[in-house]
């Protein structure tokens, strides 16, 4: 069998070698735990401040007004009910907005702040393509709205959508704005200032660092509470030890992508725009997500007619990975939300297909993989 090709990097990214040596002091040499009084532990606390300035240049933002966490999910848990319980108890509304095609990670936190906090939710449909409509964002507003949480691009269809628009849009209304940008900040800029979000949520493992480390971006003055109690961590905003190794190899990563961020994206838009092109000529097949507000390493489709499960597994034994849309929805049954919300019918939307690539990506594996998708997919009609 050939050399199996991985096309799955909106799943995971491998850890960059430079971030891995980055890393590998804090394991043995400067394993200190940072909040003791000592020199291992000042040297742990130097390693994570440092880490918290480098990543909030890259944010454009105050290092203080970052907090590490274990990953993207808890940084949007974190972000979501922190300021929405915040809000309320500050007399400010119950009023909850979010869209359709968000992650699980806000959709079904949103959906618990209503279902047993008593919060008020609001759920937006998008367009065809995956975008939210600006207007349909302003006509969900009410007086006791006080949260809008709008994803920075899908991690399903790679679909990007209009952050620096939503935020102005809520700051002149005084609502405060939170965007899960765990998928988009592999390849877009994150710079808070532009973007104008109160809250924007990472994960280093999207971004070619570890897997198991986060981090929240809070603008300052947001009100939040911390979702974990115990120590002092954070300033107070996330307690639990912090896991120094991982949070400089998350810093590690982010310089590392703001740096290549040109000349990646014009290589992964090559490789995309090869997949796009030859894989929408198979007989009932679309592209789903964006044409053009898309992330460039990204490729998404459906097949009518076709076991998406099936698909994934059939690929597989060809030796290429790729998704079905979500990790977290791998071997799931029913169609994906965000696909169904796009307005497909079941026998489309259970055909759905992801194939992202990345640094390792060569034009040979994209070229092979076309030519396996294309006859596996017609193997199954």
């Amino acid at each position: 069998m050939p050399d199996p090709i991985y096309l799955d990097y909106a799943a995971t990214t491998p850890v960059d070698a430079a971030v891995l040596e980055a890393m590998m002091p804090y394991f043995r040499e400067n394993f200190g735990n940072p909040s003791s009084i000592h020199r291992w532990g000042r040297n742990a606390e130097k390693a994570i401040e440092q880490s918290r300035r480098d990543i909030a240049a890259v944010l454009d933002c105050e290092p203080n007004e970052i907090i590490f966490t274990s990953c993207g999910t808890e940084s949007d848990n974190l972000g979501l009910r922190g300021a929405a319980v915040a809000q309320r108890e500050a007399g400010r509304g119950n009023h909850l907005i979010t869209t359709a095609i968000e992650h699980h990670a806000v959709l079904h936190t949103a959906v618990q702040l209503r279902d047993h906090y008593g919060f008020d939710l609001t759920i937006l449909p998008v367009d065809e393509h995956g975008r939210v409509r600006l207007s349909d964002v302003e006509a969900a507003i009410r007086p006791d709205t006080t949260l809008i949480s709008v994803m920075y691009a899908n991690n399903e269809i790679g679909t990007i959508q209009p952050i620096a628009e939503i935020a102005a849009i809520a700051r002149a209304r005084n609502i405060i704005t939170h965007t899960d940008a765990v998928q988009a900040a592999s390849q877009l800029d994150a710079n808070v200032k532009r973007l104008g979000a109160d809250m924007l949520a990472l994960g280093a493992h999207k971004f070619y660092g570890p897997k198991g480390v986060g981090a929240l971006y809070v603008r300052k003055g947001t009100p939040m509470i911390p979702a974990q109690t115990g120590g002092g961590h954070e300033r107070g905003r996330r307690a639990g030890t912090s896991n120094v190794p991982y949070i400089v190899g998350m810093a590690a990563a982010l310089k590392l992508v703001a740096e290549r961020r040109e000349t990646d994206n014009a290589r992964y838009r090559q490789l995309r725009d090869k997949l796009i092109a030859a894989l929408t000529q198979i007989p009932d097949s679309r592209l789903t997500g964006h044409p053009e507000y898309r992330l460039p390493n990204h490729s998404s489709f459906v097949f009518r007619g076709i076991d998406g499960n099936e698909l994934l597994m059939r690929l597989d034994l060809e030796g290429l990975a790729a998704s079905s849309g979500s990790a977290c929805k791998t071997g799931d049954p029913e169609p994906s939300e965000v696909i169904t919300a796009l307005g497909y019918e079941r026998d489309w939307a259970l055909g759905s297909l992801r194939l992202t690539v990345g640094r390792p990506t060569t034009e040979v594996e994209v070229e092979r993989a076309v030519e396996v998708v294309t006859r596996v997919v017609g193997g199954m009609k």
